[in-house]
């Protein structure tokens, strides 16, 4: 059943997968992999192997296909939902501390797959 009520995004967002390694901020060495179920300039929705409590903070580090380089970024867990029975969690994400450079990276990203259809 899809959302038929008003949008409130404040961002055009692609649902596309892209490689993310992530971690809690506080921990150096507990780095996973996944993928990103969505994606747009202010957040993304990531596939996780655990639930996040909201507020925790999460360090990224994104592979985009146009970029040479990983986008790393800091992002605040808004939701983390269990989809399978302590498995799989999709877990929303905002960006807190992007810059230019990185916000452009990702609205390049946005963009294309966008006017891609």
């Amino acid at each position: 059943m899809s959302y038929t009520g008003r949008e409130r995004r404040k961002h055009p967002r692609i649902s596309n997968r892209f490689v993310v390694c992530y971690r809690l901020l506080q921990e150096q060495d507990k780095i996973e992999t996944s993928q990103t179920k969505d994606l747009c300039i202010g957040g993304m929705l990531l596939t996780t192997h655990r639930q996040f409590e909201p507020g925790s903070s999460l360090v990224l580090e994104i592979r985009l296909p146009f970029h040479a380089h990983t986008v790393t970024l800091i992002a605040k867990v808004i939701e983390s939902r269990e989809v399978t029975k302590d498995l799989i969690y999709d877990t929303r994400l905002s960006f807190c501390a992007i810059n230019e450079k990185q916000r452009k990276v990702i609205a390049d990203t946005v963009n294309y797959y966008l006017k891609k259809g």
